[in-house]
């Protein structure tokens, strides 16, 4: 996913921020890396490559700002890391991602769907409370580990 530069810089300027290249670095690793639910040292690790001047300090702050301007999500995958990942500069109301977590392998999946809308829409309707956000995870077993475990029985079977 490529960040538009041009958008940023001006959600920037709108909130009273200048663009810096510290800023953008960390939103291009967190955009370039979708899936992998980042902390902020992993993001650090990455940016300090090409920018080897930009301490662990300035991440920090960075994603911080980044949330603010929810452009990113923290999320809290049962782990004992806060991980971070993207949003969207061009959504014009913030959804988050949902995630399958494997209880196996520890892989981590995000979806996003709009099954929650109606749910939070008889929230409203039956208790007169207004969900603003939520976070969804779901535990099971992944599509590999499942047929791993089926592969397993079946060569257990035939001895």
């Amino acid at each position: 996913m490529a960040v538009d530069r041009d958008r940023f810089k001006s959600l920037l300027k709108e909130k009273g921020f200048k663009m810096t290249r510290q800023r953008l670095v960390v939103l291009e690793v967190l955009a370039e890396n979708p899936e992998q639910h980042l902390t902020a040292e992993e993001i650090y690790e990455r940016v300090k490559v090409e920018n080897p001047d930009i301490g662990l300090a300035t991440v920090y702050r960075t994603v911080q700002l980044l949330l603010e301007l929810e452009l990113i999500d923290r999320i809290n995958l049962d782990d004992g890391f806060i991980r971070y990942e993207i949003g969207s500069i061009e959504e014009k109301e913030h959804h988050r991602y949902h995630h399958l977590i494997c209880m196996r392998c520890g892989k981590v999946s995000a979806f996003q769907d709009d099954m929650l809308e109606a749910l939070e829409s008889g929230v409203r309707e039956a208790l007169g409370f207004q969900v603003i956000d939520h976070e969804v995870k779901l535990y099971g077993y992944c599509k590999d580990c499942l047929e791993k475990e089926t592969n397993n029985r079946l060569q257990e079977e035939r001895v």
